[in-house]
This record gives structure tokens, sequence and C-alpha cells, in this order.
């Protein structure tokens, strides 16, 4: 796993002028909702753009302006409709997918797994990850309690690496209020044992982590039926 600090790639072009692979919905239905983005996700409710910007554009500059889904959560029709593009009938939509949310969210409350150890992450993922052939980082994001708010996909690599960009790890974190954070990423060889580029990725986000106050408690390396926690073998 390679550190990588560039920018990921923007959208500016129209959603017919992406590659079809590239456009969010097609993604979604390869890959699954939980490896796109929040703007990626936003511009599938939005479905079309401006002139001047694409779906995805427009979700970002909503992102923006509201200073995260949490502000689009608050905001009203009112509100929502005074950006560009977004007219009644989107606004109503991103409304009643907020309101959705909110209420999946007080079902799934008291349900929400509890994390108190690496072995508890790896139940959850080791299923999902340990036949993967290429690698793919995670992130859980946990609550003050270290309960589970959610997992997402942070980035999908090769079979021997995956690029790291540090900043939309904690892009996530901050949009979904979480206070601490567990790494997870496969080995598609079979052994788990931690790379030095592995090492030093989790060195990274332990920094970056302090200067916000999100603690980043464990890294996981997910091989074949086995894992290995760089925090109980004292490396982070």
């Amino acid at each position: 796993m390679n550190s990588d600090l560039s920018p990921p790639v923007r959208y500016n072009s129209a959603m017919r002028e992406l590659p079809t692979s590239d456009r969010p919905r097609e993604r979604l239905m390869q890959c699954g909702a939980g490896v796109l983005s929040s703007a990626e996700l936003l511009a599938i409710l939005l479905r079309t753009g401006t002139r001047e910007r694409s779906a995805i554009g427009l979700a970002e500059q909503l992102i923006t302006h509201f200073n995260g889904l949490r502000g689009i959560s608050m905001a009203g029709l009112g509100s929502l409709t005074q950006i560009k593009g977004v007219g009644d009938t989107k606004a109503v939509e991103i409304m009643a997918a907020v309101e959705l949310g909110k209420r999946l969210a007080v079902i799934d409350a008291d349900n929400r797994p509890s994390i108190t150890g690496p072995a508890d992450v790896a139940n959850i993922l080791m299923p999902e990850m340990r036949d993967l052939l290429q690698e793919n980082l995670r992130v859980l994001l946990l609550d003050a309690k270290n309960r589970l708010v959610r997992t997402c996909s942070v980035t999908v690599g090769t079979q021997n690496s995956a690029p790291v960009y540090i900043p939309g790890i904690f892009k996530e974190a901050i949009q979904a209020s979480a206070t601490n954070i567990i790494l997870v990423h496969n080995h598609p060889s079979g052994d788990p044992t931690p790379s030095t580029d592995d090492k030093l990725v989790t060195q990274r986000v332990l920094e970056a982590g302090k200067l916000i106050d999100i603690q980043l408690l464990d890294h996981i390396v997910i091989g074949h039926n086995c894992w290995v926690s760089l925090k109980e073998r004292g490396m982070m």
C-alpha cells in the first residue's frame, strides 16, 4: 500500500461524457454503494447538473456550501433551492432521502456493534475482504463509545498496493461526526504481515488525526482467514 497525497480526480464533464465505468449509477451497480463518495451518492439523487457543473460538481457545491452532509440534512427547502441547479423537485428528493436516513438511524442506534478489539473488526470485514483480488482500504467510523457508525471504502488498488489519500479518510470521518477510526486493508497474497508502506501510512494517519482530534485506534491487515493488528504488534 503506497501513500499518495495527490488529490483525487474530480469530475467536470457532463455525466454522459464520462466513461461508463466512472458514472456513479454504473459504479454503484457494479461495485456497490459503499465505494461511492458522498458527492457521487448525492449526484445520483440530483441526476443532472447545470450548464456550468456536472451532477457531481453540483453535489460537491452543495456539500461545500452547507459544510458537509450534516449541513445539508439541516437545510430547508428554501435554502436548498437557492443553489443554482437545485429546483423544488431535487430539493424535495434530497429532503426525503435525508428523512429516511434519520429514521433508519433511529432504528439502528441501539443495534450498532461495539468495537472492543481487532477481533471484532476481523469478524465484520474478513468474510468480505479475505478473497478480494485487489488491495482494498476501508475505514471504520466509530462514535465516542466505539460503536460502529458506518464502514466506507477509501480506495481500491492493484494486487500489491492501494494508493491512500489521507485527507479523504478524515473527510469521511468528519462528515459522519466520527470520534475514532480504524483502518482495514487486505493483502491478496494471503499473508497479512504489514509492509513498510503499511507502517508509514499508519503513522501518517495517526499524526493527521491528532491535529483534528480524531483518533486512529488500529490498522488491521486481512489475509486468508488470518489477520494482523498493527496496534497489537506495537507498530503504532
